[in-house]
């Protein structure tokens, strides 16, 4: 039996998650057995298991192959210059402090260029969630070295392997003050869908880094497999540890990765703070931002 557009359209329409893409885009063009699309979907269901309104949740993205996720993603969201969308959504959460905001980047994107970014919005514990997406290489310019690429692993600008110590991730987040702090791969799509629902629901600096295959570069670079090998590899090396401390959770090349919710801690955001200071110095001179912004939605 031939299959109409229309009912193509309307299985499309009836997946889980299609009220939260934009369809119209659709298919993606991220590359075969690239883990980026499958962290996009559990973050489009925990958005459902939320219940969250979609009209007060936006998404801010980078330049590179996760930057991509805000263009794909049926909300306001904001495709921003290389290593600015923690800035960008820092101002968008000042100006509208009643917005979920979403920080959907790359690791190159968010712990290179962007760095000095991600560290300040730990320090004063913006409240952003911050989805990491660590391919460990820099995906669509080329393959070059980036912040996270292991030890003895190979780029295209070190084709002999890399020497410089790459950050480990969640112990950064931590000791620059976030709030709560998971790392999870693409495989645990349950855990993963789990811990961004729980991050949601949270306010502060929430730290969210996810293990995911660049089967193009990375992987064909290093010799690893297909995409399939590099799942099995996820499966028979990711050791859960709740609660690590992330000093020990640095990760080596081909060696295990420990995953899990290292940080949860319920303490005062940056609106909350600047709340309480100024009030307290100023008194009834101060006038709190309404929970809209500053200017009045018709």
């Amino acid at each position: 039996m031939s299959v109409t557009l229309d009912e193509t359209e309307a299985a499309a329409l009836a997946h889980p998650i299609a009220p939260f893409l934009r369809m119209d885009r659709m298919p993606h063009i991220w590359c075969p057995t690239c883990g980026i699309g499958t962290v996009m979907k559990c973050y489009a269901q925990a958005l459902g298991d939320s219940g969250i309104n979609l009209d007060k949740a936006a998404i801010v993205s980078g330049i590179g192959c996760t930057g991509r996720v805000a263009g794909y993603m049926n909300l306001d969201a904001f495709h921003t210059t290389h290593g600015r969308a923690i800035p960008f959504a820092t101002g968008l959460k000042l100006g509208r402090p009643e917005l979920l905001v979403t920080v959907f980047s790359g690791d190159g994107d968010l712990s290179g260029i962007g760095g000095n970014h991600l560290i300040h919005a730990a320090r004063r514990n913006m409240d952003l969630l911050v989805i990491l997406v660590n391919n460990f290489i820099y995906g669509m310019t080329g393959g070059q070295n980036a912040p996270t690429t292991p030890l003895t692993a190979r780029s295209s600008t070190m084709p002999y392997g890399n020497f410089e110590p790459p950050f480990n991730l969640p112990h950064l987040a931590e000791s620059c003050g976030a709030s709560y702090v998971a790392r999870w791969t693409c495989l645990h799509t349950r855990r993963l869908t789990k811990s961004f629902t729980e991050a949601i629901g949270r306010k502060g600096f929430r730290f969210i880094e996810v293990i995911a295959p660049c089967s193009t570069l990375y992987a064909r670079l290093n010799r690893l497999g297909t995409g399939f090998d590099l799942m099995r590899f996820y499966h028979d090396s990711a050791e859960i540890r709740h609660g690590g401390d992330t000093r020990d959770v640095g990760i080596a090349f081909q060696d295990k990765i420990i995953c899990g919710k290292f940080v949860d801690e319920e303490r005062p955001a940056f609106l909350e703070l600047m709340y309480n200071h100024y009030s307290k110095v100023l008194g009834d001179k101060y006038v709190p931002m309404p929970a809209e912004g500053g200017w009045l939605h018709e």
